[in-house]
């Protein structure tokens, strides 16, 4: 059994931690509520507290993106234009870019490990066209790649 560190009054990032409120199910740590600099109160994990990964309420991540967005000239010259977010076909940068969280390789293919299934997903003018599960990972790179070439031509 490990012994409690009391955190009560103690200051980390923008937070001063005000009491105890009980403990994460997940793995039993202490739980704490905290009052932040900028009036929100929220609950944090002491683990998280004490390693410096939680400094705030989420209000100082908020503040440094807002400050990234300002300054990022590429960013501010796209700003309002929705037609930025499509390419000349009008199909979604979404849909054809792999996003860093993809894990299949593949866009529009993912794993689910709940069900042990691959979906396969194809937006078209704002639906859905393909939303699919696969026992296999080629039957739903083969589906998407179907869904391309029918809606999208390619």
């Amino acid at each position: 059994m490990s012994r409690k560190i009391e955190m009560t009054g103690k200051r980390f990032g923008r937070l001063v931690v005000l009491s105890q409120a009980g403990h994460n199910p997940g793995n039993h740590d202490l739980l704490w509520r905290c009052q932040c600099d900028c009036g929100n109160q929220t609950v944090v994990d002491g683990a998280l507290l004490r390693s410096g990964q939680t400094k705030s309420c989420g209000c100082l991540r908020r503040e440094i993106s807002k400050q990234n967005y300002v300054t990022n000239t590429g960013f501010v010259s796209q700003m309002g234009r929705a037609e930025s977010l499509v390419d000349e076909q009008g199909i979604p940068y979404s849909s054809v870019k792999k996003s860093q969280r993809n894990k299949s390789g593949i866009v529009g293919v993912s794993y689910n490990k709940a069900d042990g299934k691959w979906f396969a997903r194809l937006m078209y003018q704002g639906h859905y066209v393909l939303l699919k599960s696969f026992d296999t990972m080629a039957e739903a790179v083969q589906a998407r790649k179907l869904a391309e070439k029918r809606y999208w031509g390619r």
